[in-house]
């Protein structure tokens, strides 16, 4: 696991850097500084709005008595694209905004849940319990 996210950490940026100069050639660089501070906006706008419709909606279930594990699912999806929107680039903006439509959220929360579970499953994640 430490690998793969070693490796995304030297491989995306060098990716992104190359999708600047290859965008700046093509529109310019203003533009290219335009559309990164536009996903920026838009993503936070995004991420406030989905945010505060997934805690309304975990605030219904536990008034109910429930548990809500897939609003905490969701919320650190949310969390990890507003993130990942902060940072300037084209592909993880398209990631980020991934993370907060809910269509796209779905399957990636889906996939995330049976990670953990694996994980869980091998002895390479363990919670404790009081």
């Amino acid at each position: 696991m430490f690998r793969w996210l070693l490796l995304l950490i030297l491989i995306v940026p060098a990716l992104e850097i190359g999708i600047f100069i290859w965008a700046g050639g093509i529109v310019g660089p203003w533009w290219v500084i335009f559309f990164i501070i536009l996903t920026g906006v838009i993503g936070a706008a995004l991420a406030k709005k989905e945010g505060l419709e997934t805690l309304n909606r975990a605030r219904t279930e536990m008034s109910y008595g429930q548990l809500p594990a897939e609003q905490i699912f969701n919320g650190i999806c949310i969390l990890i694209g507003a993130v990942v929107l902060l940072t300037p680039g084209f592909i993880t903006d398209a990631f980020g905004f991934l993370l907060l439509i809910p269509g796209t959220r779905t399957p990636i929360k889906r996939g995330l849940q049976n990670m953990l579970q694996a994980m869980l499953d091998k002895g390479t994640i363990t919670i404790f319990r009081r």
